[in-house]
């Protein structure tokens, strides 16, 4: 029976393509793979589906390209959480301060921004991936766009859909770097599990990491926001607050950062810091319960200290803008939560502005997520990267079962990841 998708049985057979490595996807754990491989004189091609190479990571590079964080080996490793000691060697031999100097390589200056976190001086993408792309042909390496891998043949051939028609691959090793499920419209989307698991190959769920979540009403009766707010403050950004969550299976979640109001919910670099958490207790239990503090920087004593003094004939809004400086979106929050009736009671309301309760009922479709968990489980691959049930094949980046928050985690486990299946690959070919 065929291992490819059914669209590949009608295709015009054309001239098979020949190569040592072949790697599917030209993202950053591809085209890495692909600048260790060649640099051992092996033939290497590229297949990519899309018109052009990286397109998630020139997307991501449209606020600022965030490469890698500063912080000690040690919190870094830690960001992988569960997967962070199958993760560790990896980084050991290829980690944030070889991005660094890869990056000065190819004739770029990085700096460390205020939060830890490692940019490009320019903050662009485009300029970089120019001229990793240049050096890549420099180095011979063949790069197929409009490519779509479809699996394999009966004989156990990699295939690939071009304008020409449906082309097999001859190769010694195959690397696969086809990204996990999220943005499926620049590339990952997540085709490639039911191959994989037909060949025996263990495959966890794809689900959305580094994601925005649905709230409840406060009714419970519906998700989302009252209208009132939600057309009034959707895309606020919420600055300064400590988000808690002590819902899940792990250790308690407390940061302060901020986030932004969505027309359903809530997203945004606090909210995807938790988000791995938030998610599993969604899958739970159902929901997911966090507070929020509005008001970090006050003890909750001054807070109700100050509600209590006398208002006058000012409004309410008012008093809490004069008093404690609250006003906009996190009024606006107040009084979704608590109703007119709770923010008429000092204690409730000075509570709620130091724990305020949100309840979070779904986590947002995977491909509005910025990266995805699940994937080709690590405990399928051997210490190379290869496929314990399918010798040649090995598989990079996030198209494996592990996942990071932002902050350049991301994009450091995948090129690290390319550079170890590289490795990996080498020692398979001898």
């Amino acid at each position: 029976m065929p291992t490819c998708a059914p669209e590949a049985l009608s295709l015009t057979q054309v001239a098979p393509i020949t190569c040592d490595v072949a790697i599917i996807g030209a993202g950053p754990a591809g085209l890495m793979a692909a600048e260790h491989l060649t640099q051992s004189g092996l033939s290497v091609h590229v297949f990519e589906a899309k018109p052009s190479a990286a397109r998630k990571f020139l997307m991501a590079g449209k606020g600022g390209l965030n490469l890698t964080h500063s912080e000690a080996f040690g919190p870094f490793v830690s960001r992988y959480a569960e997967r962070s000691e199958q993760l560790r060697p990896w980084l050991q031999a290829w980690g944030a301060e070889q991005l660094v100097q890869w990056v000065k390589g190819l004739g770029f200056d990085t700096f460390v921004g205020s939060s830890g976190r490692v940019f490009p001086t320019d903050m662009k993408a485009a300029p970089l991936l120019r001229a990793w792309l240049a050096r890549l042909r420099s180095q011979s390496v063949v790069l197929h766009m409009r490519h779509r891998w479809l699996g394999w043949n009966d004989r156990g051939q990699p295939l690939v859909q071009s304008e020409q028609g449906l082309h097999t691959i001859d190769c010694k090793a195959l690397v696969l770097a086809t990204g996990g499920g999220s943005w499926a419209q620049l590339g990952s989307d997540g085709a490639w599990l039911p191959w994989l698991q037909a060949k025996g190959v263990e495959v966890a769920p794809l689900q959305p990491a580094n994601c925005g979540f649905d709230v409840a009403a406060q009714d419970g009766t519906a998700l989302g926001w009252s209208t009132v707010f939600r057309e009034r403050f959707a895309g606020t950004p919420i600055k300064s607050v400590v988000l808690s969550f002590e819902g899940g299976t792990g250790p308690a979640f407390e940061r302060q950062g901020e986030f932004v109001v969505t027309q359903t919910g809530i997203e945004g670099s606090l909210v995807y810091a938790a988000s791995a958490l938030l998610r599993d207790a969604i899958a739970q239990h159902g929901s997911a319960r966090l507070t929020l503090d509005l008001m970090p920087q006050w003890s909750a004593e001054r807070v109700l200290t100050e509600l209590s003094k006398s208002r006058g004939s000012r409004s309410l809004t008012s008093h809490l803008k004069t008093r404690l400086g609250l006003d906009g979106v996190k009024t606006g929050l107040l009084y979704e939560v608590l109703g007119k009736a709770g923010m008429a009671d000092n204690a409730q309301l000075a509570a709620a502005i130091k724990s305020l309760p949100l309840t979070l009922a779904a986590a947002r479709p995977i491909d509005e997520a910025i990266s995805t968990a699940g994937g080709v489980r690590l405990e399928a691959l051997d210490g190379n990267g290869m496929c314990v049930h399918v010798p040649g094949v090995f598989c990079a980046g996030e198209m494996l079962d592990w996942e990071a928050p932002t902050g350049g985690y991301l994009l450091t486990a995948c090129m690290a990841s390319g550079v170890h299946v590289a490795r990996g690959v080498r020692r398979y070919l001898g």
